[in-house]
């Protein structure tokens, strides 16, 4: 999936903002209930106006979850195999948005890490998250 290279990139992006999870998911939430609305309803449990610590809670699990993806890109499909059966079986979350989540996520990581996310980094997390959220969508067949 990933050459050498490639995971090397992913893996110094991800040392850039490991540590700071809960920030980071928190403002790609956001950021996807400002410019995709419609997301919102997956996550009612976040509260309307949005509880601050529960969607600082969540941002944190969101970004745990690529973080295990950072540690097992040898072998996604076993590190987010319960992830998937979660988001298909259980949260029923329709598979259109996992783009759109990667879209709001790249944004974020681009409005933080400025100068260090260069344009190949910023291909080769496109790559890696679009890999990720493949994994997740094979559970829907």
């Amino acid at each position: 999936m990933l050459s050498a290279q490639e995971r090397a990139h992913v893996t110094q992006v991800w040392d850039l903002i490991a540590g700071h999870e809960a920030p980071f998911g928190a403002e790609l939430l956001l950021r996807l209930f400002t410019v995709y609305p419609s997301t919102k309803t997956y996550f009612k449990h976040l509260g309307d106006p949005l509880d601050e610590v529960q969607l600082l809670s969540h941002g944190q699990r969101v970004l745990e979850a690529v973080g295990v993806a950072v540690r097992h890109m040898d072998n996604l499909r076993a590190a987010l195999s319960p992830l998937a059966d979660l988001h298909a079986h259980v949260l029923r979350v329709d598979p259109t948005n996992f783009p759109l989540l990667i879209q709001c996520f790249q944004v974020v990581l681009a409005s933080h890490l400025q100068g260090e996310y260069t344009v190949e980094m910023q291909a080769v997390w496109d790559k890696f998250l679009t890999a990720l959220a493949v994994v997740l969508t094979e559970k829907y067949r």
